[in-house]
This record gives structure tokens, C-alpha cells and sequence, in this order.
């Protein structure tokens, strides 16, 4: 009997089985049930080879110590996506569905080195500079408006009406966007992730980013934008926009699915009781089984090498799956023990999420707020009809319908200590806008009002 024979059944469904092709990680069967396919990859060893799109080939990295290797060798696997051997070969193109997230940009993300030591640094240090009393604040402000807006109907959709929302919003206040930029901002980075107009919605993000820098520039204020901005780094307008969109595009997206998974676990597990202290607890579930972003953190071997038993040529696509490293048999014994933090859900190493802790402090408190105006939340649909957005990379709802009481909201006023800032101090209020115009500027009149 041969390692074939003994192979666990691939899932139903999936176009791999007999076939000897690659496991494909898109299409509704993948984003059904994701651990099935985790399972199945197992038996090919620590890695194995997958198929993103289309055409699109790559290795996934499955255990948890094999992640670890990887995310800790910088000098054998490298960031740079100009690395990447298929797409220099021309059998991966722009156009495909993947490329957004894989192709190169001058950002820390895809940088080695000296410059990602350089950009890495004035990231981490300009968020450190956000103070979490001004960040609760902002998410609950935000919090409120988004509930005003359908609180009185006794019934939403969590992910579309609150959860997608919110972290936009915050990342606006944070990184100090006026309003008619802030509207663009918004208009861009939902475009790129839901596929709507993504090219339009790419220029659109790039082009408000300019902006912004180029307001900054001109009139610097405590924001996270000024802070990166006056890094003792130095980057450049090139340097400034690609780590602003990487900051607000990836950071947004994740955050999102965070907050949705979150309160999809609290919505159908009973056990969790709508305290502070278990959604912190639900919160490290979901990290540990269900991330956010369940497949990423691309590499590419520097030179022709072996990978936990897998020989790689150098630019081969490689990538870490958090979800399957997460709930492989290697870390059931490090969670049981009570290591609820072990997990790879921020990744690790040097390319480790830099804003881990204020995403779980956006989050607890958005979840926290949320259940305070509406204590009687409930999912509205039995758990078996809801669908995942299909997808190599996160783990998304496509919506989480729910009912409660109806509310009404109250006036809201700005408070003593305003609302614009990032960190310490205080700002004036920002002014009303002319017109209504986007989500951010319906935000500021609402407001202000």
C-alpha cells in the first residue's frame, strides 16, 4: 500500500481529487470549509502545493514550526515580490485576481533588509504613538453613528453595516483625513477588497493618499500621517503614500474580519456571556480558529532550497497558512496548557503585524459598544445558511444578518476633548462640510450636529 492509498479523502468538491493537480484555495467548496482542506494538505507534510487562482501556483506552509522557519529566516526567504519567478516569466499577470495582494509595492511589506528595517521602524514607532484613550473614544463616537443608522429598524447586517464600516472610519480619524478625502479613502480601499471597480478604486486610494501626504506636508497635525511624516527616517512622497495605502488598505481588510468572525462566534456560541472580559476571550478563540486572514505572508526562497522536506526553487511563491498552523495537532497541547496567545494569527518575525494591539483594542471595544446599545442581539438566520466570501487569503463572512430591539439614538455632541486627535492633546472640532458627500462627511455632520 502506498502514501496515496493511506491519504485522507480530499473534501467534497475539490477539483484535486484523482487528479494529481495542485489543491485549489479558492471557490465556494474552499471557503465552505476551509479545515477539511487543512486536513487533506496535511498529508502532503509540513507544505504542499496549492493553487491560488487560476494558473497561479504556490506552496503552503501548514505546520506550525515549519511557519515559524520561514517567518524567522529572513536571509533564506525574502519579501520582495520582484523575486517572484512566475510573474517575471509572464505565467502570472497583472490582471489576475491574486496580483493586488502579491505584485510589488515600495512598502515595508515587500522590503528586505536595510529598508524594510527603515520603513518597519517608522511604522512601529508612529503607531506606538496613539494613545489607546484617544482610540477608544474615536471607536465609540464611530460606534454610535454607525448604529444610529439602522438601530432603529430592529435589524442588520453586522459585517456590511458595522463591521466593514468601522474600520475605515477609525483609520480616518487616526490618520487625520479631512473630509473630501476621507470620502475617497473609504470609496477606495472598499473597491480593491469587495472587487467593485478595483482598478478605479486602486487610482482613487493612490490619488487621496497623495493628497493627504501632500496636505500634511503643509499643515502637519497629530495624526499618524504627521508622525510618519516627521519619522527621523525621512521617507519620501514615493515612501509616504505606499506605507499610508499599505497602513490603511491591509490594516482596514483584516481588521473587518476580525470584528465580523468575532461577533459571529459570540452570536452562536452560548457560552460566551456579553462581558468585557469573554469577549477578550472570544476574541483569542477566533484568532486561534478562524483569523482573519487565514493564508498569506508571501516569500520567496533567495536560492534553489529545501523547506521541511520540500525542494523550492529560488522566486517560488511561498506562503504561510495561519488557520492550518493554528489548529494543527503540534499547538492543541500549547493551547490546552493555557498559552492562549501562541498562535500565528498576527504572524511572527520581522514582518509580524506592527498594529496587533491596537486592532484588539479597536475591536473589544467596537463588540463591547455594540452589545451595551443593543443587549438583545441575535443572529437572525440559523448558523448553516450563512456563506463565506470565497478567497485564497481571508476569512470573511459575506454577511452576518441579525435582529434586536429597536433603538433610538440620541443627539450627539462633540466632546470637551475633541475628536480629531490620534494621541495626546486636544483639536478643535472639524468643521462641518459644505455638502453631505460621502460616508466620512455624513460621519463629521452627524458629529457635529
Amino acid at each position: 500500500m502506498n502514501a496515496h492509498d493511506t491519504a485522507p479523502v480530499p473534501p467534497p468538491g475539490c477539483p484535486a481529487h484523482g487528479s494529481g493537480a495542485r489543491v485549489p484555495l479558492y471557490g465556494p467548496e474552499f471557503a465552505a470549509d476551509p479545515q477539511a482542506y487543512y486536513e487533506y494538505l496535511r498529508h502532503y507534510g509540513a507544505a504542499a502545493p496549492v493553487e491560488l487562482a487560476p494558473g497561479v501556483e504556490a506552496t503552503l506552509v501548514t505546520d506550525y514550526a515549519a511557519a515559524l522557519q520561514l517567518l524567522q529566516d529572513s536571509g533564506s526567504f525574502r519579501k520582495d515580490a520582484r523575486r517572484w519567478r512566475a510573474f517575471n516569466e509572464g505565467k502570472v499577470g497583472p490582471d489576475s485576481p491574486v496580483a493586488p495582494l502579491l505584485a510589488y509595492r515600495p512598502n515595508c511589506m515587500f522590503a528586505d533588509g536595510a529598508d524594510h528595517i527603515r520603513l518597519r521602524q517608522a511604522v512601529t514607532d508612529s503607531m506606538a504613538r496613539v494613545d489607546t484613550r484617544r482610540l477608544s473614544h474615536s471607536t465609540e463616537q464611530i460606534s454610535g453613528y454607525l448604529i444610529s443608522q439602522f438601530g432603529g429598524r430592529g435589524s442588520a447586517d453586522l459585517l456590511g453595516d458595522y463591521a466593514k464600516q468601522l474600520p475605515l472610519f477609525v483609520f480616518n480619524e487616526l490618520f487625520g483625513c479631512p473630509a473630501d478625502i476621507g470620502d475617497r479613502v473609504l470609496f477606495g480601499i472598499s473597491g480593491m477588497f469587495d472587487g467593485v471597480n478595483a482598478e478605479k478604486a486602486t487610482s482613487v486610494l493612490f490619488q487621496a493618499v497623495g493628497e493627504l501626504v501632500a496636505l500634511k506636508r503643509a499643515k502637519p497635525g497629530e495624526d499618524v500621517t504627521s508622525w510618519l511624516m516627521r519619522h527621523e527616517a525621512r521617507l519620501s512622497d514615493e515612501e509616504m503614500v505606499h506605507q499610508l495605502a499599505l497602513l490603511l488598505g491591509a490594516g482596514a481588510e483584516p481588521l473587518r474580519n476580525l470584528i465580523g468572525n468575532t461577533l459571529h462566534r459570540l452570536l452562536t456560541h452560548e457560552r460566551y456571556a456579553r462581558e468585557g472580559g469573554l469577549i477578550d476571550e472570544a476574541l483569542d478563540d477566533t484568532l486561534w480558529e478562524n483569523p482573519p486572514m487565514s493564508n498569506y505572508a508571501p516569500h520567496y526562497p533567495a536560492a534553489d532550497t529545501e523547506l521541511a522536506g520540500q525542494q523550492l526553487q529560488a522566486g517560488d511563491l511561498v506562503l504561510v497558512s495561519f488557520a492550518a498552523a493554528n489548529t494543527g495537532p503540534a499547538l492543541k497541547a500549547s493551547r490546552q496548557a493555557g498559552s492562549n496567545r501562541a498562535h500565528l494569527a498576527w504572524s511572527a518575525g520581522p514582518h509580524a503585524c506592527p498594529s496587533k494591539e491596537p486592532a484588539r483594542h479597536i475591536t473589544v471595544t467596537a463588540i463591547e459598544h455594540l452589545f451595551n446599545e443593543l443587549p438583545d442581539v441575535e443572529l437572525a438566520v440559523p448558523e448553516d445558511s450563512l456563506t463565506w466570501r470565497p478567497g485564497p487569503f481571508n476569512r470573511a463572512l459575506a454577511t452576518l444578518p441579525a435582529r434586536f430591539t429597536p433603538v433610538r439614538s440620541g443627539q450627539r455632541t462633540v466632546p470637551q476633548q475633541g475628536t480629531g486627535s490620534a494621541g495626546q492633546g486636544s483639536r478643535p472640532a472639524p468643521e462641518r462640510p459644505a455638502e453631505r458627500g460621502g460616508m466620512w462627511s455624513q460621519f463629521l455632520n452627524w458629529l457635529t450636529r
